[in-house]
Parts: structure tokens; C-alpha cells; sequence
């Protein structure tokens, strides 16, 4: 167990590693407390300690729709800061949504801000006059997703990208797709668009890095983004496996490059990896493309099957790591004062349209 960081100002967790297990109490003895003013919610990828007083477990938009059918005013997302903005959006007025360091975010998200994204659909669309359909991926921003739903799009999750995807198409022959280039290419590929029928937007480069004639011949516009954890898995990690084991199955995010997922035995979200790996016979091999909590976790779940890392690395999330016992206690002690602090808003201009881009992912899947 990595021992917790040094106490903050206005930290009351103690800095020291053998206090751990108070702090541990501390948050036990609190969530007892609160427990009908405040719920808990922690995403697959986070730490076990912190899961440990989740009361749902869950993807970011499973997580949003538990938040919004609960009843406690105070809705704790140990997650990031795309997560705490769609639970704030979906929930009601009377609920706040906090998230337990403001810090923690998500570098994909992160990649695509709508200033980028404006000046790149200004050239894409060539100010209108080219029908293009947004699709966000909801990695995203509420700034992207409103951006989006204002320009006809949806967001999608890495469940129904394909569903939302064949949609967009059949609105329009061209897609444009943020933020993570992976998703919207492995997605197409598989739903028989050619590689070379998508081109890449990179925003550090002049005209996004396309020339003019591939804005005439492209289909598939992709942003640039990438999940820094889902990318570092290669096909030397998978060549390694292979001979190494060679009764393996290789599972990976669909956030994997292409490369890797087309090397691999199967690709799903987050949900259907964990449903891949629990259908598995017993005795199964199984290696798995994701953040190493969740894949430990399915190690220690399933000790009759063999599950490990795709790659022989620690492939952690380290945004979502900042959500630290620590952060959580502070979060329930400001909650307990009268005083919850590290409120996840979004503004109502925003709020309206990108409810919208999310109403219409909903009404296609």
C-alpha cells in the first residue's frame, strides 16, 4: 500500500503511514453519520480503500445515473472532473456534487478544450457550408459536450459509440470525433469504414495538421486525444503474452490503439471487460488492456482463473489517483461542519445543450 501523501494545510488526516487505519475509521465513522445526507460513488478505476466506501461502484455515466436516482443532498464522486460535471448535470437542483480534489482530472478531456475544438469545426464544416456531424465521447468537457449538442451531435460511452456512431453517419457523410482518436477509429473500423477514410485534427499544428485535399476526402475527422494509460499498452506487449502464453486470451479498451486492438481477442468497455473476465471459463488465462486497480481487483476477484496486466508496467490512472482516503475524510469533515467545499458546478448555459447531446445519445441506445 503506497503510505498517503503529507498532510496538507487544512488537512485533519494525519501524514503518517501507520495512521492509515485511523483515517480509515475516521471515514467509516463518517459515512455512518451522513449516511442520508451523503452518498459515496467510486469509479472501477479507483484505489480499494477508497471503493471500500463506495456505495455504487461503477463507469462515469453509471455512476452519474446512481447519483441521480439517490435521494442524499450531498454526492461525493471519487472520480474526475468530467464525472462530478455530468452527475452535476443530471441530478437535481437540491443535490450537490463534490468531488474530493479539484485536481483530479483527465488528461484526454483535458486535450479538447471548445476553443480548439470551435476553431477546428470552423474548418472542417468550412463555416457551415460541409454537413458534419460532433460526437463526443463523455471523456469531455461539459464545455465540449454543450458545443456539441448546440451543432446537432451526441455524446457517446465506449458501450454505444458504435450505436451513436451509425447514427451520426446516417445524418451526415462526415463525423468528427472527440477527444479520443482511438475510440472514434477502432469504433468506425469496426463498423467497415476504412483507415483510410479517417484523418487525424491535431490542434498544435497549422490547419490541423491536414492538407487541403483531405478535407475533401475524409470521412472521419478524429481529435488527436488519447488516454495516456490506454495508449501505453503496445503490440510488444501482446507479442510478449502470446509467447508467453500462449493459451492466453488478450482483452483490452477499445481506448487502445488500433493496432492493439486488432491484435487482441476481444475489445469492450470497461463493463464488458469485467464481464468477459467473469464469463471466462475457470482456468482461463486471461490478460487485460486497463488500469491496474481494476485489473488487481479482477485478479483477487476470480482466483481460479489467471488474470494480469497486458503490460508488464503499472498502468495507473494517476488523476484518478489523487482521490486519496485522505481527500475523502477531508470532504466528509467539511460536510459534517456545514461547510462542503470542492462543489462541481456547471453553469446553466452550458448545462441546457449539453443535456441535449446527452438526450439524444440516450434516445439512440
Amino acid at each position: 500500500m503506497t503510505s498517503p501523501e503529507k498532510m496538507r494545510p487544512g488537512s485533519s488526516c494525519p501524514p503518517a503511514a501507520e495512521t492509515r487505519a485511523e483515517c480509515l475509521e475516521r471515514i467509516a465513522a463518517l459515512k455512518q453519520r451522513l449516511a442520508d445526507e451523503v452518498l459515496i460513488l467510486g469509479h472501477h478505476y479507483q484505489q480499494d480503500d477508497i471503493l471500500a466506501f463506495a456505495d455504487h461502484s461503477g463507469d462515469s455515466y453509471a455512476l452519474s445515473k446512481a447519483a441521480a436516482a439517490s435521494h442524499q443532498r450531498r454526492v461525493i464522486f471519487c472520480g474526475v472532473h468530467f464525472m462530478a460535471e455530468t452527475a452535476d448535470m443530471l441530478t437535481a437542483e437540491h443535490q450537490a456534487v463534490i468531488l474530493p480534489d479539484l485536481e483530479a482530472g483527465c488528461s484526454m478531456a483535458d486535450m479538447a478544450t471548445v476553443e480548439q475544438v470551435r476553431t477546428a469545426w470552423e474548418l472542417l464544416t468550412e463555416g457551415g457550408r460541409r454537413s458534419v456531424t460532433p460526437i463526443t465521447y463523455i471523456n469531455s468537457s461539459a464545455a465540449l459536450k454543450a458545443f456539441v449538442g448546440e451543432h446537432g451531435g451526441a455524446i457517446c460511452t465506449s458501450s454505444n459509440a458504435a450505436k451513436v456512431v451509425a447514427w451520426a453517419l446516417g445524418r451526415s457523410e462526415r463525423l468528427f470525433f472527440c477527444p479520443d482518436q482511438h475510440l472514434g477509429r477502432n469504433t468506425c473500423h469496426a463498423l467497415g469504414i476504412p483507415l483510410g477514410r479517417m484523418a487525424v485534427y491535431d490542434p498544435r499544428l497549422p490547419g490541423g495538421g491536414l492538407e487541403p485535399a483531405q478535407l475533401e476526402t475524409t470521412q472521419i475527422f478524429l481529435w488527436y486525444g488519447y488516454c495516456d494509460v490506454h495508449q501505453g499498452f503496445t503490440l510488444e506487449d501482446v507479442a510478449a503474452v502470446r509467447l508467453e502464453h500462449p493459451e492466453a486470451k488478450v482483452a483490452v479498451h477499445p481506448e487502445c490503439c488500433h493496432e492493439v486492438v486488432a491484435a487482441s481477442d476481444f475489445a469492450g468497455s470497461t463493463e464488458a471487460l469485467i464481464r468477459f473476465v467473469t464469463e471466462a471459463p475457470v482456468g482461463s488465462v486471461i490478460a487485460v488492456g486497463t488500469e491496474i486497480n481494476l485489473v488487481q481487483r479482477l485478479t483477487a476477484r476470480f482466483p481460479g482463473k489467471r488474470v494480469f496486466s497486458l503490460s508488464p508496467y503499472q498502468c495507473l490512472c494517476s488523476t484518478m489517483y489523487r482521490i486519496k482516503p485522505e481527500r475523502l475524510l477531508e470532504a466528509l469533515e467539511a460536510i459534517a461542519a456545514g461547510e462542503p467545499k470542492n462543489l462541481v458546478s456547471v453553469p446553466r448555459e452550458l448545462r441546457r445543450p449539453a443535456l441535449l447531446a446527452l438526450e439524444r445519445m440516450l434516445a439512440i441506445s
